[in-house]
């Protein structure tokens, strides 16, 4: 990490700055070091939290995903120790396994903020660690979009299979052909109705008003590839557009994404959506059920171990390959790694227009 541009955390409203630590790896990688001089807890903001006055002083409650509770007592629960001793605070933790909430305890109003943000910094630092679990996602598997993917699939095998690397192993599950909006981490059936509530409102605030309630006709053309080099191909994604023309479905897109990271319950990884459906992926030659995350922060070492295919030929000879038309009338909260009785991934949660 470069000293001079710290790691920024946002955090209920707030920007921290994460400081050049020295981390001990422990084989599980359950805690890290957040140190802290003497009366660091002093000034810590705190309007973004409810700190309540007791008999017995102060109590602040944060609820977290169970999964997330051995990173905030360490290993041999030194985490949970160093916490109590440098904030002067009690923190009260519920058993493996049993959601419920974090309740920090004290008799001085400034230790329990201290132990509140920096709990909420050492969370904010291992979610982004999680793989995620859930996406927004547009279907495009209907039945015609399907047998024009299958039929490019054969043509491409028939033409370019002797290429460096294209094999049949390359291709997407048609049953699974999507958007990706963006991904989430939700750890627990909470945050999962939280994302869901979530979409209903943004239905309710803008994206009726985009769609007039009526389904978007798309079309689905042209292939076109992820890195800058085609001989080294890793994705082969197929083109999106609206039929009129119009851009309403990349500012729903963005809106949405938009609102997610507002929430806390996305990332911000780009500025705009890059709206595309995946055809071919590297990644589904080992793992026919692997699914590219939607960036590069935690999909970087498995480009590494990927074996890329030479797609010039396929962009020359399919450049403009009409995939179909397709009436657009949800976007889903799908569960990765899951499947429904379509075929499609398992749905948690969805938006119709």
């Amino acid at each position: 990490m470069d000293v001079l541009r710290p790691t920024l955390i946002r955090i209920g409203g707030r920007v921290y700055r994460k400081n050049l630590i020295q981390e001990q790896a422990y084989q599980h990688e359950e805690e890290e070091d957040f140190c802290a001089g003497p009366g660091d807890c002093a000034d810590e903001p705190c309007d973004a939290f409810v700190v309540e006055e007791t008999e017995k002083g102060f109590q602040c409650r944060v609820e977290v995903p169970s999964p997330l509770y051995k990173y905030i007592i360490g290993k041999k629960g030194e985490t949970k120790k160093r916490l109590e001793t440098e904030t002067r605070t009690s923190i009260s933790i519920p058993k493996p396994g049993v959601e419920g909430e974090i309740v920090i305890t004290g008799q001085h109003r400034s230790g329990v903020i201290s132990a509140r943000t920096r709990i909420d910094v050492l969370l904010d630092s291992f979610r982004k660690k999680q793989p995620f679990t859930h996406f927004l996602s547009i279907a495009l598997n209907q039945p015609a979009i399907q047998e024009r993917f299958l039929q490019f699939k054969e043509e491409v095998l028939e033409k370019c299979s002797k290429d460096h690397g294209v094999s049949s192993s390359l291709f997407q599950n048609p049953a699974k052909l999507h958007l990706t909006l963006g991904t989430l981490v939700l750890l627990n059936e909470q945050e999962i109705q939280k994302a869901c509530d979530l979409l209903q409102r943004c239905k309710e605030d803008f994206v009726d008003q985009i769609t007039g309630g009526k389904p978007l006709t798309m079309e689905v053309s042209g292939v076109e590839y992820m890195n800058d080099d085609p001989a080294m191909t890793d994705v082969l994604y197929a083109k999106v557009h609206m039929k009129d023309g119009s851009d309403r479905l990349q500012v729903i897109a963005d809106q949405l994404v938009e609102r997610f990271v507002a929430s806390g319950l996305m990332l911000k990884e780009w500025d705009r959506v890059k709206l595309h459906a995946t055809v071919m992926n590297t990644v589904f030659r080992k793992d026919p059920s692997a699914e590219e995350r939607n960036n590069t922060m935690t999909g970087k070492s498995s480009f590494k171990e990927r074996e890329s295919f030479n797609g010039r030929n396929i962009l020359k000879l399919f450049e403009n390959f009409y995939f179909g038309e397709v009436q657009l009338d949800s976007v889903r909260l799908s569960q990765r790694f899951s499947s429904d009785a379509s075929g499609y991934y398992a749905t948690s949660g969805q938006l119709t227009f």
